[in-house]
């Protein structure tokens, strides 16, 4: 199944962090493995990534898998990593934003698994005006199908 993950309200790219580090040049990709993906600018209109994952079904439970796909079983989720670039194109993580894949209407991920498609939509700043950090719980984030 793909799931296509719409951004928006994002923080913007300059000054984002506390009185004791401040980040420029703020970047929000998806994690996969360990690395940044699809890095996004912070003052973008709008993001979006599509990460490829695997629906696995039992008559008990529904567990996900793919590279995008962080945590053990019974509590998967994907990642969302904010970061610094620098002038080189290195990428310094400082915070991420966890999408609980384990918190999806059980109803919305079969109609998913069943069309190919589950799309998520996420609010990337927090009620502080910085880059959402933490697991996501609604109204900044809704899951459906296409």
């Amino acid at each position: 199944m793909r799931i296509i993950i719409n951004g928006y309200d994002l923080p913007g790219r300059y000054s984002c962090g506390s009185q004791n580090q401040v980040y420029d040049n703020v970047h929000v990709g998806v994690q996969v493995k360990r690395a940044p993906s699809g890095l996004v600018r912070g003052d973008a209109e709008s993001a979006q990534w599509a990460i490829d994952v695997e629906v696995v079904a039992n008559d008990t439970s529904t567990d996900f898998r793919g590279p995008a796909v962080q945590g053990k079983k019974g509590d998967r989720f994907v990642y969302l990593t904010w970061g610094h670039v620098d002038n080189h194109g290195g990428f310094e993580m400082f915070r991420r934003a966890k999408l609980m894949l384990n918190r999806i209407d059980p109803a919305v991920v079969s109609s998913g698994a069943a069309s190919g498609e589950l799309r998520c939509r996420v609010q990337l700043t927090d009620k502080f005006g910085a880059p959402r950090c933490a697991r996501v719980d609604p109204p900044a984030i809704e899951w459906k199908t296409a």
